[in-house]
């Protein structure tokens, strides 16, 4: 678990590997594992998605291949104040997951977006301050629902 002394993100992982590469179960595996990395947060902000890459849409080096995943991240919520907090959560992520990438013979790359909280909505509500009494309730409720932002 990384904490990023109450800069939490909301994620969205884009995860574009070989077809075949992983089974249902497998992706469960690797969603579950990203969804570890943010106990703070409700867990319904974690989003995983996966895309299927047949040999001639991937190309590394303009040549195709199907041994290559990528990871894009979109923190949505917050950015990492600090350079050291990100090299850890780096650290941390590319440790997780080489069990779904490298140690399966994958190569890989990850990166991360940060987007500034203010552009962010979610069910059409600005997303509660962190550790608020609203965010506890999104939390132990796993959905957003209705407050009054405005106050």
């Amino acid at each position: 678990m990384i904490t990023t002394t109450g800069e939490e993100e909301m994620p969205l992982w884009t995860i574009y590997h070989p077809v075949d590469a992983y089974t249902p179960e497998t992706k469960a595996e690797i969603a579950k594992t990203i969804v570890d990395f943010y106990p703070m947060l409700p867990a319904f902000y974690v989003g995983v998605v996966f895309h299927e890459m047949p040999r001639d849409r991937m190309f590394v080096s303009g040549k195709p291949t199907d041994d290559f995943v990528r990871i894009a991240v979109d923190h949505i919520a917050r950015q990492f104040s600090e350079d050291a907090l990100a090299q850890k959560w780096l650290n941390r992520v590319s440790a997780s997951l080489a069990a779904f990438t490298s140690d399966m013979g994958y190569r890989w790359e990850v990166h991360f977006d940060e987007t500034p909280f203010k552009l962010w909505r979610i069910q059409g509500y600005p997303a509660p301050l962190p550790d608020s009494e609203t965010e506890r309730k999104w939390k132990a409720d796993d959905a957003a629902s209705p407050y009054d932002f405005a106050a």
